[in-house]
């Protein structure tokens, strides 16, 4: 009776003795070769050997209807593909929606499809490196700054889902579903940088472009070039005729886009796996590539193919009016081809956007050598860094270091540098590991884990100059890469610290974590609900805002109503989210313009409760109440910013009006003075200069501002050279610099305005000019 119920259970699908061991019931194809290794094994080292045998030999990717790796694949398409036609959210918070519900979807279904199951599932020592990082924002919440904390962490979780969900499905039949995703999804992006490129395709809102749907094109460049390796892939195991040419043709096309885009670290990355990476892959793993059954004409037409797309349309020119600048500006030339290899020829040490890189890994550095084990908290990187900046130097303005290494280590300390070290030493293990398996299994992986490992080498070189691992596409892209690195481990049953393992599994498990996925897709929605409404709304204050300002024509109370709204949109914006401090001070910057100093604070105030260092918010803040008369606060704010930057320009102009306000005018004069002679200035300090010396009969300081005022900025020299020649003229009484300052000024002066700017020219020297 016992051995009958036995066979019943077994008939109702769960897998009896063999699944409480936790070992996957073979497939009816299985069983014989699963038998032999059975006595085998039991002939060997007896029964208890003879189970870990029949465990080895059994399959352990979730296949059978499940829709995991499909959902991934999707997402993989939809993310770079799509993007916002408008400003009113960020292209990112888009990807990261799309990634978001695409991940706990896949999670939900799977674990939905697993709610009876029984025996394992695979774990894998990679998985602890992401919810390592996880936990440790988790923990920095509580003692660093919560909100950045917590973003943290969100996207650590949604991360080492991706990569477990990858390390159960994606068997070798279906990676060539995620590897179609990818590529495709690279393609359709491509196609919109494309259109950019050549048209002047203004669908989705640009910063430096072409960027695709990424609204930046370094972004994007660092997106497709870690898809070349997949794409390469795709062509080299296609098999008909019409296959081959249009994989060869997306590819090249792809390869054009990342060529528009002039971006330097991609272009290199490119350099390497189209030089190196990939013909070295082909040459060593030919047999096990389908290119290498392709007769002459196969191989022509593959090879024609490629060659003309990347030729013929890397030639064509830019019709881009903003590229077609930068090519007047920078000499870059207007075809892919010419901005692609004289951008990558044009890196070196005095390049002004390194210089400014190398200004901020000086300052992480300072961040990493202060707080080696504990770092500065998750995210907190953009929120701590006024603290360890070189006096004199602002960077509030920038929000990542443009290092994915640095900033891991300032933010996540010892964490941080242990997941680096973990993770640089599994690559080259998986490498060596890839190089020296000359089994038929090994040769048989061995293609897709050199294009994975190809990818996260393109991936690790960007990340040294910029920041993929925030952005959502080449976010996801880093943990599928992983986790087909991950699942191979386990086809191939390595052994080792960084093996793949079993995972003890319960029906309750998967219904427990069904029902997680269930809250974590509510959590997802609301969030993103409060994304889209604070992102509409404080970009819509910042459109209205700059209209207005724009205008001319600010205080005309025809624009009352619609300044009622900015605030409104502002204060609700605020009330959701206090965090973005992106975007939420430009429309205190023009309320400044149009001398609403009262709301002008407050909406600095909003952003200095979260971002607590930036001197340039607080010395805005300080003007502001001075502006109102509130010297108290101004100088509570003035001694704030000089604790943290006393020789920052702004600083210093902020203390010498100050000064000037409270009636301190000698000492605000000799500041002023002192801080000219040392060259610090900036334009409040060279008009407040101006104005001193004119009050305290200083004409010599009154010309030196002036003059800074002429060569630092142009648009005013008109101006600038009016007053010099009023104080020569007046003051100075030396007739023949007064003549010559009166004619710069005409010179200086657009035609539309010469003859206003002749007039105010004393009479005495009209005739003269």
């Amino acid at each position: 009776m016992a051995k009958k119920k036995r066979i019943n259970r077994n008939r109702s699908g769960n897998v009896g003795n063999l699944e409480n061991q936790g070992v996957t019931a073979p497939s009816t194809a299985d069983i014989p070769g699963a038998v032999k290794a059975n006595n085998a094994a039991i002939g060997a080292k007896g029964r208890t050997s003879a189970k870990g045998a029949l465990s080895a030999l059994l399959p352990a990717e979730v296949e059978r209807g499940d829709w995991t790796v499909v959902i991934l694949a999707f997402m993989m398409f939809l993310a770079p593909a799509i993007g916002v036609p408008n400003e009113e959210m960020l292209q990112d918070t888009l990807k990261s929606i799309v990634v978001s519900f695409a991940a706990l979807s896949a999670g939900l279904l799977f674990f939905w499809q697993q709610r009876n199951r029984r025996d394992g599932l695979r774990w894998h020592a990679l998985v602890w490196l992401p919810l390592a990082l996880m936990a440790y924002a988790l923990g920095s919440m509580v003692w660093s700054h919560t909100y950045l904390g917590g973003v943290e962490a969100i996207r650590w979780f949604i991360f080492s889902l991706i990569l477990w969900l990858g390390i159960n499905t994606l068997s070798r039949a279906r990676i060539p579903y995620l590897m179609e995703g990818i590529h495709w999804g690279a393609v359709i992006a491509s196609l919109w940088t494309a259109l950019q490129f050549w048209i002047d395709f203004t669908y989705f809102p640009q910063g430096p472009n072409p960027a695709s749907t990424f609204v930046n094109r370094n972004f994007f460049a660092e997106f497709v070039v870690c898809t070349i390796p997949f794409s390469a892939y795709l062509l080299a195991q296609a098999r008909g005729s019409a296959r081959i040419t249009l994989m060869a043709f997306t590819l090249g096309f792809n390869i054009v886009a990342l060529m528009m885009t002039g971006t330097r670290g991609a272009l290199g990355s490119m350099w390497i796996l189209l030089g190196v990476v990939l013909p070295v892959t082909a040459v060593l793993y030919r047999k096990q590539f389908t290119f290498i059954n392709w007769d002459a004409g196969k191989r022509i037409l593959a090879s024609g193919v490629l060659v003309a797309t990347v030729v013929g349309l890397g030639i064509l020119s830019t019709n881009n009016p903003r590229l077609l600048k930068d090519a007047e500006v920078l000499g870059i030339g207007t075809s892919a081809f010419d901005r692609a290899f004289k951008r990558t020829a044009s890196i070196s040490a005095d390049d002004g956007s390194l210089g400014i890189r190398f200004i901020m890994w000086k300052a992480t550095a300072r961040i990493i050598e202060s707080k080696p084990l504990t770092g500065v908290g998750a995210g907190a990187w953009e929120a701590m860094l006024p603290l360890y900046q070189t006096e004199g130097s602002q960077l509030e303005t920038d929000y990542y270091v443009h290092n994915e290494v640095l900033q891991l280590l300032a933010e996540y300390g010892l964490t941080g540098l242990l997941f680096l070290l973990a993770l640089i030493g599994y690559l080259l293990f998986a490498a060596w590991k890839t190089i020296r398996n000359r089994s038929p299994e090994g040769l048989a992986e061995a293609p897709m884990r050199v294009i994975a490992l190809a990818s996260l080498l393109a991936f690790l070189i960007v990340s040294n100059i910029g920041f993929p691992w925030r952005l959502a596409s080449t976010g996801c892209l880093f943990a599928l890469s992983l986790a087909l690195l991950g699942a191979s481990d386990a086809r191939l049953q390595i052994r080792g610290p960084a093996a793949a393992m079993r995972l003890p599994w319960k029906p309750a498990y998967s219904q427990i974590l069904a029902v997680v996925m269930m809250a974590c897709l509510v959590l997802a929605a609301y969030i993103s609900q409060q994304a889209a409404a604070v992102e509409q709304k404080i970009v819509r204050a910042v459109k209205m805002s700059l209209g207005i300002s724009q205008s001319g024509d600010y205080n005309n109370p025809k624009w009352d109503k619609t300044k009622k709204e900015i605030l409104t949109l502002t204060k609700d914006a605020v009330a959701i989210n206090t965090h973005y401090r992106k975007i939420t001070p430009m429309v205190a910057d023009e309320l400044a313009k149009w001398g609403d100093w009262k709301n002008a604070v407050w909406v600095w105030e909003s952003v200095v409760v979260s971002r607590p260092y930036v001197v340039a918010i607080m010395s805005n803040i300080a003007r502001g109440y001075a502006q109102m008369g509130n010297n108290d606060k101004a100088m509570e704010f003035l001694l704030r910013c000089e604790k943290l930057q006393p020789k920052a320009a702004s600083v210093r102009s902020l203390k010498v009006i100050l000064l000037s306000r409270m009636g301190k005018e000698p000492e605000a004069a000799l500041l002023a003075k002192q801080y000219l002679d040392e060259g610090t200035y900036d334009f409040d300090l060279v008009n407040a200069a101006y104005v001193l010396g004119i009050r305290k009969g200083d004409y010599d300081m009154a010309i030196k501002s002036l003059e800074f005022r002429v060569k630092s900025w142009p648009n005013l020299q008109a101006d600038s050279f009016l007053k010099l020649g009023n104080i020569y003229a007046a003051q100075k009484k030396d007739d023949a610099k007064a003549l010559e300052s009166f004619k710069a000024a005409l010179n200086a002066a657009p035609a539309a305005e010469k003859e206003a700017i002749r007039k105010q020219v004393p009479t005495a020297y009209q005739a003269r000019l």
